[in-house]
């Protein structure tokens, strides 16, 4: 029953953020039919930020939120202002730290602690490295070439899982799920099963541009997986192993092409 509504859900939600992608994408793309200004900038860079992940497990594991790092690689290419509206797409290739960090804890929502060591608390986090490629629709209002600009972004991402690395004080085989509040405990000796990941990625956030310097940007994200890194079917111990994740990030972006109009500012 779990597993069913759970993909009902999903269902519900890919259809969701599917329509309103789409939206988005319709109002770049056909923009040009209708009345708006020209744009035909090519901006490249490079981002850096930091990421804060946990996977949504059913059956469900307590957990508290991993950091990690992310950089990458950013090109944007801006096609139209329509009304207020600076229309571009952007395409990233990005390298991330995502997993999850376990919240241990016995039935009394105390730490549960070491077995030969009362003074210390069990531990267990696994960090996965990740290459992910997200392709987005962009909506920008303010300034292009000098000033403040405020955008939204949404659109869908891919990942390609690299490696893994588990952190924990405990050792795994001698250690009871007794001492838990959570049963749920086969995760911490599974590898990562599905090496692609999919899901949508919806964000926003404040650039600053200098006609010389470039473009300085500043962005919240949040991605929410579709995929799952375990099996999900009836013969799987998960119905649901799905990546979310919030994410700050700065990116510095430099034209390489750029629209010959005076009166852009």
């Amino acid at each position: 029953m779990n597993s069913i509504v759970g993909r009902m859900k999903k269902t519900m939600m890919v259809r969701v953020l599917l329509t309103a992608l789409f939206t988005i994408h319709y109002s770049l793309f056909t923009a040009s039919a209708q009345v708006g200004e020209y744009r035909n900038d090519f901006a490249i860079g490079g981002s850096a930020g930091y990421s804060m992940s946990n996977i949504a497990f059913v059956p469900e594991v307590p957990q508290r939120q991993l950091g990690g790092l992310t950089f990458g690689f950013t090109a944007r290419y801006t096609c139209e202002k329509y009304f207020s509206s600076i229309c571009a797409v952007v395409g990233e290739v990005n390298y991330a730290q995502i997993g999850w960090k376990e919240k241990i804890w016995d039935k009394q929502d105390k730490p549960v602690v070491m077995l030969e060591d009362t003074t210390q608390a069990l531990a267990y986090s696994r960090k996965m490295a990740y290459v992910q490629i997200p392709f987005l629709a962009r909506l920008g209002w303010g300034r292009e070439r000098s000033g403040f600009q405020a955008f939204f972004q949404l659109g869908p991402q891919i990942g390609f899982f690299l490696k893994e690395t588990t952190e924990t004080n405990f050792d795994r085989s001698t250690q009871t799920k007794n001492n838990r509040s959570s049963y749920v405990v086969a995760q911490d000796t599974m590898a990562v099963e599905n090496k692609f990941d999919y899901g949508i990625v919806v964000g926003g956030g404040l650039e600053f541009s200098n006609r010389h310097l470039g473009h300085f940007i500043l962005e919240g994200r949040y991605y929410y997986g579709l995929g799952n890194i375990y099996g999900a079917t009836k013969r799987d111990y998960f119905a649901r192993s799905n990546f979310g994740n919030v994410v700050i990030k700065c990116t510095y972006l430099f034209d390489i092409i750029r629209t010959k109009n005076s009166k852009i500012k």
